[in-house]
């Protein structure tokens, strides 16, 4: 835990960003407004989006923008993107997509990179302790693949540092929800995290026992990948909507994950596999 300092979290949450909005018509300029500025949000809130939100040209806008979104038939930069009146979540996915670097800030301030945002931070932290898993079979894998802000030393154990991945994917998620960052703010979340280190590993036995894969590889991978990703799922739900899951919706979550984590885990299996073969034969 020493290794991994929330403060670095806040920081690259509390990153200025601002969006600037091209378009001929006005009413696109409304729709774009109320898109990145839900009406159903506090006036406090939306005069927060309004500081870093801005009609390009008005009085008081910044001559630059981290993100310029333009109508459709206005013709843009090529580093712009396109407001897809139809569909805005594509536009969304596009910015993400090219401006990851700047996806814990967007989701912090505008309300429509949140679920695309913290999916991703579930997914891609649920892939990494899937990863780690495996990488501990394979000597001298893990410090050549696994790139961790906290991977530093050697760790006590398997469950050592899934558990430590889990707590900076719960301040990655806070983060990104607009909510406060911290061992101290987030005590309740972390200390649920510390104790379902262990406990979701009994519903994983149950799990591991329906599936022939034999080895204790791939199971144990895929029980690395469904224990964060449910852990994750959790606090999404938290923050998102102020409680958790029911015993209920927590056992059929798991066995949802448990199913797509052996997908994930044979995948990556595969390619490490390959990595492997392809360095012992020079290629």
């Amino acid at each position: 835990m020493q290794n991994l300092n929330p403060k670095d979290v806040r920081e690259l949450a509390d990153r200025p960003v601002t969006i600037g909005l091209f378009a001929d018509n006005l009413s696109t300029l409304d729709e774009m407004e109320e898109f990145f500025s839900p009406p159903g949000l506090s006036r406090e809130r939306r005069l927060e989006i309004f500081d870093a939100l801005f009609r390009a040209g008005e009085t008081g806008a910044p001559q630059r923008y981290d993100i310029e979104i333009y109508e459709e038939g206005i013709r843009r930069p090529s580093e712009a993107f396109l407001w897809v009146s139809r569909n805005p979540a594509l536009t969304v996915a596009e910015i993400l997509r090219r401006r990851d670097d700047l996806a814990i800030p967007l989701a912090r301030r505008f309300p429509p990179f949140r679920v695309a945002v913290t999916e991703n931070i579930i997914n891609q932290v649920s892939k990494e302790n899937a990863f780690f898993s495996l990488a501990t079979a394979l000597p001298g894998i893990v410090p050549s693949i696994l790139a961790l802000p906290f991977a530093v030393g050697e760790f006590a154990s398997d469950t050592a540092f899934l558990t430590v991945n889990q707590v900076r994917m719960a301040f990655l998620l806070a983060a990104a929800s607009d909510r406060e960052v911290g061992y101290k703010e987030q005590r309740n979340e972390i200390g649920s995290i510390l104790a379902g280190a262990f406990g979701w590993r009994a519903i994983a036995r149950e799990l591991v026992g329906k599936i022939p894969l034999g080895g204790g590889l791939i199971p144990k991978a895929a029980i690395a990948f469904a224990g964060t990703m449910v852990a994750g799922r959790v606090l999404e739900r938290l923050y998102r909507e102020g409680y958790e899951f029911s015993k209920q919706e927590r056992a059929a979550a798991y066995e949802s994950a448990f199913e797509k984590g052996k997908t994930v885990a044979a995948e990556l299996w595969k390619s490490m596999q390959a990595a492997r073969s392809a360095k012992g034969t020079g290629t």
